[in-house]
C-alpha cells in the first residue's frame, strides 16, 4: 500500500501537462465559449469583419443585431429536448455491439453503436415535420445564440458533474474508478478540463462514446438544414453555395456515423478522460462553430461561377478520397493484414508485435488522413467567397488543431513504440503534407 501511495504522490508531484497546463486549461475553459459568441458578433447579417484595417479596428465597437436573443427558456427546452431525444433513440433503437481496446486494467468495454439509425430516424421525423408544417426548422437561425447559451450551460454543468462523479466509487480494486492517464494530476482546474475518469458510464450507457458523435454531429447538420430552410422560405430557393455546404457537411456526418466503430480506437476514447474538453467540443463547439459557413451564406448570399463551383467540387472529392481511402486502408490492414486489398502493403514490425504501414496511403505521410480532412475543410469554406475572413475560421482553426493532434499522437507513439517509432519516422518522413510538413 505504501508503494502504491508513493507512486501516486510521485505522479501528482510531477504531472505531465498538455495545453499549457492549468493556466492554459483555464484559458480554454473560459475562451472557447467566448470564441463561439465572437464568431456571431464579428460576422452576422448586419456586418462581417474583413482583413482591411478599418474593419479590424472597428471590432471593439461591434454590437449584435437588434432583437438578438441571448437566452430564452424556449431555447433551453429545445436543447434539453434534443439531448433527451438522442438518448431515447440510442436506448430504444437496435445497434451493433463492439468491444473497445484493452484498457489499463486489462478489461475491454462493450459499446452499443447505432448512430446511423439515430441519424436516419431523426432526419425522417424532421423531414415529415417540415413537410407537414408543424416544424419550422428555420427557427434555429433567429434563436441561434439562445441555443448556444443553452449548450454552453449544459456543457459546464455536465463537465462539473463528470468531475465530481470521478471521485466516487467504481468497480476497480479498492473502489476507485479507472482514471485517464493524464487526467489525475491533482490540479482541479486541469483535471476538470482534460477529464479524470476514462469511461464514465450509467450502467452500460457510455457517456463519452455517445456524446462523441451522435448529438453534436447530427445537431450540426440540423443547424445547417435550418439555415437552408430559412433561405428557402425567404427567397424561394436554396443557393448553390448553401447546397454545396450542406451536401459536403451531410456527407461528413453520414460518413462518421456509418463508420462509427472506428472511434473506439481513437485517442479521444482510448486515452483522454471525459471532461470539459470533450464535452464542450462534442456538444457545443462542433455544432455551433462548424455550421458557420451555412449561416454565412444565408446572411450574406454568395454567387459562384461554374468554374469556381467545379473547383470546389474537385477539392472536396480529392479530400474525401484521401480521408476515406486512407482510413479504410488502415482498418482493413488492422483487421486482416492478408486481406487482398492490403496484402501488397509494406510494413515495419515492432517489438510490441504490431505492424506500422509504410506504403500505400500511409507511406505518403504519417497522418495522411488529416490532410484529406483539411482539404474537405477548404471545400466547406470556399463557397463563402473571399469578401470576409471570418467564414474561414474553421479551416484555420482546424489546421492548427490537426498539427497539435499530430504532435500529441507522435508523443504517444514515441512512448508506445520507442526506437521502432524512430525507424518508422525515418521511412515515412512527412507528418501531414508530403514535401511540406
Amino acid at each position: 500500500e505504501k508503494m502504491v501511495a508513493t507512486r501516486r504522490q510521485t505522479k501528482k508531484a510531477n504531472p505531465h501537462y498538455e495545453f499549457g497546463g492549468p493556466i492554459g486549461a483555464l484559458g480554454i475553459v473560459l475562451g472557447l465559449p467566448a470564441v463561439c459568441y465572437g464568431l456571431v458578433l464579428t460576422c452576422n447579417e448586419r456586418h462581417c469583419v474583413s482583413l482591411d484595417y478599418d474593419s479590424i479596428a472597428g471590432i471593439p465597437s461591434l454590437t449584435l443585431p437588434s432583437g438578438t436573443v441571448l437566452f430564452s427558456p424556449e431555447a433551453c427546452a429545445v436543447f434539453l429536448g434534443w439531448m433527451a431525444w438522442c438518448v431515447l433513440l440510442h436506448l430504444i433503437l437496435p445497434g451493433v455491439e463492439k468491444q473497445g481496446v484493452k484498457l489499463a486494467n486489462g478489461k475491454r468495454l462493450t459499446y452499443k453503436l447505432n448512430g446511423m439509425s439515430v441519424f436516419v430516424v431523426t432526419l425522417g421525423v424532421v423531414a415529415h415535420g417540415v413537410h407537414q408544417g408543424w416544424l419550422d426548422l428555420g427557427w434555429v437561425h433567429g434563436n441561434f445564440l439562445a441555443l448556444l447559451t443553452a449548450g454552453v450551460a449544459f456543457a459546464y454543468a455536465m463537465s462539473l458533474a463528470l468531475y465530481l462523479n470521478s471521485f466516487g466509487k467504481g468497480e476497480e480494486k479498492g473502489g476507485g474508478k479507472l482514471l485517464a492517464k493524464g487526467g489525475d494530476t491533482g490540479n482541479p482546474i486541469y483535471d476538470f478540463f482534460i477529464g479524470r475518469e476514462l469511461n464514465p458510464r450509467i450502467g452500460s450507457f457510455d457517456l463519452k462514446v455517445f456524446c462523441e458523435l451522435v448529438p453534436g454531429l447530427i445537431g450540426w447538420l440540423l443547424l445547417d438544414l435550418g439555415f437552408a430552410h430559412k433561405q428557402f422560405t425567404d427567397t424561394g430557393a436554396v443557393s448553390p453555395a448553401m447546397a454545396l455546404v450542406c451536401a459536403f457537411q451531410a456527407l461528413y456526418v453520414a460518413d462518421a456515423l456509418w463508420f462509427e466503430p472506428a472511434i473506439l480506437t481513437t485517442m479521444d476514447v482510448t486515452t483522454d478522460g471525459f471532461g470539459f474538453m470533450l464535452a464542450f467540443g462534442d456538444l457545443v463547439w462542433v455544432p455551433f462553430t462548424y455550421s458557420l459557413q451555412a449561416r454565412y451564406v444565408l446572411e450574406r448570399p454568395v454567387a459562384l461561377t461554374p468554374a469556381f463551383l467545379a473547383l470546389i467540387l474537385c477539392v472536396e472529392a480529392l479530400g474525401y478520397a484521401i480521408f476515406r481511402g486512407s482510413n479504410l486502408q488502415k482498418n482493413w490492414f488492422r483487421n486482416d493484414p492478408n486481406d487482398p486489398r492490403v496484402a501488397h502493403l509494406t510494413y515495419l514490425p515492432t517489438k510490441r508485435g504490431t505492424r506500422l504501414i509504410t506504403s500505400g496511403w500511409w507511406g505518403i505521410a504519417r497522418h495522411v488522413n488529416y490532410l484529406g480532412d483539411w482539404l474537405m475543410a477548404w471545400a466547406w469554406c470556399l463557397p463563402c467567397g473571399f469578401a470576409h475572413v471570418v467564414p474561414y475560421f474553421y479551416v484555420i482553426y482546424f489546421g492548427i488543431l490537426l498539427v497539435h493532434r499530430d504532435m500529441r499522437d507522435g508523443e504517444a507513439c514515441q512512448e508506445k513504440y520507442g526506437k521502432d517509432w524512430d525507424k518508422y519516422c525515418a521511412i515515412v518522413k512527412y507528418r501531414l503534407i508530403p514535401y511540406v510538413y
